[in-house]
């Protein structure tokens, strides 16, 4: 895994709830990711990094590009600046700061997901996936 420190990430909740073991359901709640297709934006430090890699049986994640946040936004009916896009991304401004209540709610993506239980490099859906994560949201607008 590649993830660069204090970059933005994009966090998907691709499995149910059902047979979930009770930490790995409470680290996923404070990920805010409480529902399949939900969609949270976390900041890349190590205590979510540990939080990330405890609950990646259940989600799929990637850094998120600046045009994709903004287009994301864009859907969501958040007018929101491509400087304030920016740092956001940065990590200098929290998503809550300009307006984006967490989590966003998306539509299953289109074509349908990836196998839910293999890893994203063995042909699945879930675990990291680095910049195809934009490909995935954008199935799901």
């Amino acid at each position: 895994m590649a993830l660069k420190e204090n970059s933005l990430l994009a966090l998907i909740r691709v499995r149910g709830t059902v047979g979930v073991k009770h930490d790995i359901a409470e680290t996923l709640k404070r990920l805010k990711l409480e529902h399949v297709n939900n969609l949270s934006l976390v900041l890349a430090t190590k205590p979510a990094i540990g939080m990330i890699k405890k609950s990646s049986d259940y989600i799929t994640y990637g850094e998120i590009s600046a045009d994709m946040l903004a287009k994301l936004l864009e859907k969501k009916g958040l007018n929101v600046d491509r400087q304030s896009v920016e740092l956001v991304l940065k990590g200098e401004k929290k998503p809550e700061e300009l307006g984006i209540k967490l989590p966003l709610r998306m539509h299953p993506p289109k074509r349908g997901y990836e196998s839910t239980r293999k890893p994203y490099g063995h042909g699945g859906a879930l675990g990291y996936r680095g910049n195809d994560i934009d490909k995935l949201i954008g199935r799901m607008l």
